[in-house]
């Protein structure tokens, strides 16, 4: 049987340096292991593919090793399907970008993510807000109510009065969330809302002994809220939201 060829490194996280191995729990089945300049270590494993496919066996690999990392301490975690020719390759990363990851783990050093997610439990998200909003109810009533078949332009009114108040209360309802997490985050950022039910959703900085005290904040927050409300809080993860590291591969 041919021997296969390694083909590059795949590269997970920056850490702080040491000579470490995790076994073979990463792509492809990889060892994986630490590769360190002195003051930084990469950790990665052998790869014999030149590009990986972001399927769900290689996501959960990649998350596997981070999950293992987050034990020991807090690394800067690399984006999916980053790839280095070699040793020699990544250790010239690190050099070059040395003060900037130095920087960026101390930043996050004894620190966790942890994210947040507020959504709307209902049947019908637009005709809740035609209850809960009287502004929707009468430009409804007054372009869709009568009894003749409502214009495209009639629809495309209602929809964009829709719009506007929807997003003018995730505003003020991440604002009323913020304002009370911010007790027990070191930071608080917004991300992408994935669909129209979802109203909040953060991703949170925290210190590894603050847990309890951020699942504190989130029922404090949820108070707040009626049980139309749903309150979603997952990690602890590997910072994703709160570092960049930015490398030409």
């Amino acid at each position: 049987m041919a021997q296969k060829i390694k083909r590059g490194r795949y590269l997970y996280a920056i850490t702080n340096p040491g000579e470490r191995s995790y076994g073979a729990c990463g792509i492809q089945g990889g060892d994986v292991y630490a590769v360190s300049n002195g003051r930084l270590a990469a950790i990665v494993s052998d790869l014999f593919e030149t590009k990986i496919r972001p399927e769900r066996r290689h996501l959960a690999a990649h998350q596997e090793v981070l999950k293992r990392l987050m034990k020991e301490s807090t690394p800067l975690p690399m984006v999916f399907g980053s790839i280095a020719e070699g040793p020699e390759a990544i250790k010239k990363i690190l050099s070059l970008k040395q003060k900037d990851f130095l920087l960026q783990l101390r930043r996050v050093a004894e620190k966790t993510e942890m994210g947040l997610r507020v959504y709307l439990d209902v049947p019908n998200i637009f005709e809740y807000f035609v209850h809960t909003h009287p502004e929707l109810r009468l430009v409804r009533d007054r372009l869709l109510g009568t009894h003749r078949e409502p214009r495209q332009e009639d629809k495309i009114e209602v929809g964009r009065v829709f719009e506007r108040i929807l997003n003018e209360d995730r505003e003020e309802h991440s604002e009323r969330v913020e304002e009370i997490l911010k007790a027990c985050c070191i930071e608080v950022k917004r991300t992408l809302l994935r669909n129209e039910r979802e109203i909040v959703n953060l991703a949170c900085l925290v210190e590894r002994n603050s847990r309890e005290a951020f699942e504190a904040g989130i029922f404090k927050a949820a108070g707040l809220f009626d049980n139309h409300f749903a309150f979603d809080y997952n990690g602890p993860w590997a910072p994703h939201n709160f570092v960049e590291v930015s490398i030409k591969l």
